[in-house]
């Protein structure tokens, strides 16, 4: 099965779908598909299934009376059958199902939107898992049977611990947002720098450049503000509500106000559960659940601090929810209002260079440093990239490490093969490269760095020509800047 053109990248997801869909055997097999919502799961599936002649089905928020009667209708469609099946409870549809494969070879067969179907029968995933049983297998025929969702903490159980399909899956694909480059590709933005403020408003969701702004890219630095006005800031079009309906979205999210809150409070730079409980004016203890609730639903990151085992960080998974809590919500009700995006836009420059583009720039850069960088750029493999505080007695204060990167050097041995600092609107000095070699001291005092751990200066402005000197004599130095994170390694 060839890869429709006009389907971007997605060369391992097709690839992976296309095998287990042509798998031999004559047994019915189960996978599951998953991953955050507007990343192109249906239209990966609905090209599979166009692609080798299988059943699609897309369900919907119903009862489970409705469900039965519209899966019955697809189903019959599919079989050229001249009236609907009509089924009184899913035992009987699942075991239809697994009869579509009777013309020879393997058949796919999608249901899309699982949750749905799954919350209104939740006994469901139990019956899929009678009907894959070897006991039922006698009467199934080789159909492949994909279950895909976007409630990623659902998808995440359908295999997990004791649920009925664990152990039933021959597949479990998870969909995942493009990163930086790939984003850039895809909206055909060639200039780094457009490309990296265009990533940190719409990260790197596919629909928000077809479906939700019709193609309308930036042209060029000098045109992103206008195209953040029309294409964002703007309430007739659908990324201006985005960012509210992801949270509407989740089932798993109830008091969205409460969930909107915790988002804010992170967005302004709240990355500790008690700076976040601070924020809201609310005990550390009350924020357990909702943050692990936006964690499930892959919102929000938990990331654990380089240099202390014992603390960890809270980042929002997705840059365009950042970009609503940071720049939108606090001027919401005049947003509404046409005509006022490129006033508040204006006032909004600083709060989007700080509390957006920088973290957004920091985190590009620890995505670059572990996928993309070269192995001589750090002096070993990769292992782990974080951020992380370094404790300076001496001073009374802690040092912020944007980009600390542990692996295993050349010769074997594991540890801290570099640190780096980044700086989204500032050219980076001599003083810049200081306070890394102080930290490197530091660190080395404590047996964490070595004498060979790189110091890395990461800037979106650019490097002062005694900087750059000193790189070309210093080999544990390295710049990087906005081209070599875009196109080098």
């Amino acid at each position: 099965m060839d890869k429709p053109s006009e389907m971007f990248d997605r060369d391992f997801e097709w690839a992976e779908l296309t095998r287990f869909a042509a798998l031999p055997g004559p047994r019915a097999t189960l996978g599951v598909v998953s991953g955050r919502r507007r990343q192109g799961k249906t239209f990966l599936l609905d090209a599979l299934t166009r692609a080798s002649g299988g059943f699609m089905f897309t369900a919907t928020e119903s009862t489970e009376t409705d469900a039965l009667r519209e899966f019955g209708a697809a189903l019959a469609h599919y079989r050229d059958q001249p009236t609907p099946f009509r089924f009184s409870h899913w035992d009987e549809a699942v075991t239809e199902l697994m009869r579509i494969a009777d013309r020879g070879g393997p058949t796919t067969a999608v249901i899309d939107e699982f949750p749905f179907l799954a919350k209104a029968s939740p006994a469901l995933p139990s019956i899929i898992q009678r009907a894959l049983d070897p006991t039922a297998q006698r009467d199934n025929t080789p159909v492949r049977l994909l279950l895909c969702g976007s409630a990623l903490s659902f998808m995440g159980g359908l295999l997990a611990g004791n649920a009925p399909l664990r152990g039933r899956a021959g597949l479990e694909l998870v969909v995942p947002t493009l990163d930086f480059r790939l984003a850039a590709d895809f909206w055909e933005i060639t200039d780094p720098r457009t490309a990296l403020l265009t990533n940190a408003v719409v990260g790197g969701t596919p629909a928000y450049r077809r479906e939700f702004t019709q193609g309308d890219t930036p042209a060029g630095p000098e045109d992103f503000d206008d195209w953040v006005v029309r294409a964002v800031l703007n309430p007739a079009r659908p990324l201006f509500r985005e960012a509210r309906y992801l949270l509407a979205e989740e089932p798993e999210l109830h008091d969205t106000a409460l969930y909107h809150s915790v988002l804010a409070a992170i967005a302004a730079g709240n990355s500790s559960r008690g700076g976040i409980a601070d924020h809201l004016g609310r005990k550390s203890t009350d924020l357990a659940h909702p943050l692990s609730v936006l964690q499930d639903v892959g919102l929000i990151t938990h990331e654990a601090d380089a240099f202390r085992r014992n603390r960890a960080a809270y980042r929002i998974a997705e840059p365009l929810v950042t970009f609503y809590h940071a720049v939108m919500r606090p001027a919401w009700g005049n947003l509404e209002r046409p005509g006022r995006a490129p006033t508040i836009w204006r006032r909004a420059q600083p709060t989007f260079r700080s509390k957006v583009v920088g973290p957004h720039f920091e985190q590009v850069c620890r995505e670059w440093a572990r996928w993309h960088a070269a192995t001589e750029t750090h002096g070993g493999q990769v292992a782990d990239v974080a951020s992380g505080l370094v404790n300076d007695p001496a001073a009374r204060t802690s040092h912020e490490v944007d980009v600390a990167v542990r692996g295993e050097t050349d010769d074997g041995r594991g540890g801290l093969l570099a640190i780096g600092e980044a700086k989204w609107n500032e050219a980076m000095g001599t003083r810049h490269l200081e306070r890394l070699r102080h930290i490197h001291a530091l660190l080395t005092s404590r047996g964490i760095a070595t004498e060979t751990t790189r110091l890395h200066c990461y800037s979106g402005a650019g490097f002062s020509p005694e900087l750059r000197r000193l790189a070309e004599t210093d080999p544990l130095v390295e710049l990087i800047d906005l081209d070599r994170l875009y196109h080098g390694e």
